[in-house]
């Protein structure tokens, strides 16, 4: 692989989420913010749709609109680069695919939550990932509880020291991440494990235990997939480890004739 498909968020004196082909990947916020990733798994052969959200509704909210004044001048932009591996995703030295803007001056007034978009055709192929063909999900309480139950399962064994509840619940995930970067399956499931190992080891892992009553169901991809997020709009699945840092492992889920796969 020589290059990279790049995200580069940037907010200045304000929040603003990137959303992809209906799926959140990035949030930065306050006086300056800067955010890069790679994004292959996202993306889908032909037209994507790109979406900047300036002052998001904090998850499990209704984006309900409103007004807001800018005390002082805020800015928030979008880019997708495609650097040349190992060279830094800068606008000055990547090629731009796609880009997005927003600026307000001090003393202005906006909505928020305020959505910029566009709709672009990248010229990368990749396959058709599989949460584009997952069947919509009728989010109801049996359902909700049932996920409960499912991501208990997988952080009961993280605690244990059992990293195998989360690699079988995310063997799809991990397979396509393979595909999008183009690294070998087996490598990334054994890289991954022993990472979850070395943690357990160090006496680091105490997720969370999540239950019906503390977790956030955002429906995302078109409700195709519910990201399963805790109070605070964080990942659901996460632990405090050394240093005051914080473990975490987002979970994008399916739910296909009864089973659920985490796809993201």
């Amino acid at each position: 692989m020589e290059r990279l498909l790049v995200l580069r968020l940037e907010a200045n004196g304000c929040v603003v989420e990137a959303v992809i082909n209906g799926v959140p990947v990035a949030r930065v916020g306050g006086k300056q913010g800067l955010l890069t990733l790679a994004i292959h798994e996202y993306i889908v052969q032909g037209s994507n749709e790109i979406e900047m959200i300036v002052n998001p509704a904090a998850p499990g909210l209704a984006p309900a609109s409103e007004l807001r004044h800018c005390e002082e001048p805020a800015s928030a932009s979008l880019k997708l680069l495609l650097p040349r591996v190992g060279r830094p995703a800068e606008p000055a030295t990547a090629r731009m695919l796609a880009q997005l803007d927003w600026a307000a001056a001090a003393g202005d007034l906006h909505e928020a939550p305020l959505s910029v978009r566009q709709a672009v055709e990248l010229p990368i192929a990749f396959p058709r990932w599989r949460w584009l063909d997952a069947p919509l999900i009728n989010l109801t309480a049996t359902l909700k509880s049932e996920l409960a139950a499912y991501v208990l399962n997988i952080a009961a064994g993280l605690a244990r020291g059992d990293a195998d509840p989360l690699l079988l619940a995310s063997r799809l995930r991990l397979e396509e991440l393979a595909q999008a970067y183009q690294r070998n399956v087996s490598e990334e499931v054994m890289r991954f494990k022993q990472h979850l190992q070395q943690l357990h080891a160090a006496q680091a892992l105490k997720p969370v235990l999540p239950q019906a009553t503390n977790m956030l169901l955002r429906p995302i991809a078109g409700g195709r997939l519910i990201e399963c997020l805790n109070s605070e709009g964080g990942p659901l699945l996460q632990s405090p480890i050394a240093g005051g840092a914080r473990a975490a492992w987002p979970l994008r889920i399916a739910s296909i004739e009864g089973r659920f796969y985490v796809l993201r």
